[in-house]
């Protein structure tokens, strides 16, 4: 099924952009969301005003957030965790403890599902990617360290990234 794009839609396309989907991700997720539309003659002959309004939109979100993103490329995340010999934790640092973090540290509300990395299992220091729009995603610093031990400088890991999952 085509659709229009009627807003920007995460590893879809932005808004103004026709695409081919899947019946039900388009009839279950896209439209009721009024994500998208279906991609008749009329909708397509709007489609250039829609891509304009979304474009002056997208370009005011990215000044916004530039200065958002600028603070959180300085942050670095502390967490202390049990962990055994070998380094592994006994839990997980999640990316809900990511956002409480970034919360207390920045004052910057941030949605956990914008945090690209699975849960942390190993003791490390990671740059953790945090996506605030479609084109700005800062590199968060995330150490985490023994509970009871002093932090050390150890090498940057690239944090784990999550499978993709098919759409449809």
């Amino acid at each position: 099924m085509k659709v229009l794009l009627l807003k920007d839609v995460y590893k879809l396309g932005h808004a103004g952009d026709v695409k081919k989907v899947a019946d039900g991700y388009a009839r279950n997720y896209l439209i009721p969301r009024s994500l998208a539309t279906l991609a008749t003659a009329g909708s397509l002959a709007r489609a250039e005003k829609v891509r304009d309004a979304a474009t002056k939109l997208r370009d005011k979100l990215n000044t916004e957030m530039g200065a958002v993103a600028e603070k959180l490329g300085a942050l670095t995340l502390h967490f202390t965790a049990k962990a055994g010999e070998t380094g592994k934790l006994y839990g997980s640092i999640t990316t809900q403890n990511i956002t409480e973090a970034i919360k207390r540290e920045s004052g910057v509300e941030v949605d956990r599902r914008n945090i690209g990395h699975q849960p942390l299992r190993e003791l490390g220091t990671y740059k953790v990617q945090v996506r605030l729009t479609a084109d700005i995603t800062p590199a968060i610093k995330v150490i985490v360290h023994r509970e009871g031990s002093e932090v050390e400088a150890e090498e940057v890991k690239p944090a784990p990234v999550p499978e993709a999952t098919p759409q449809a």
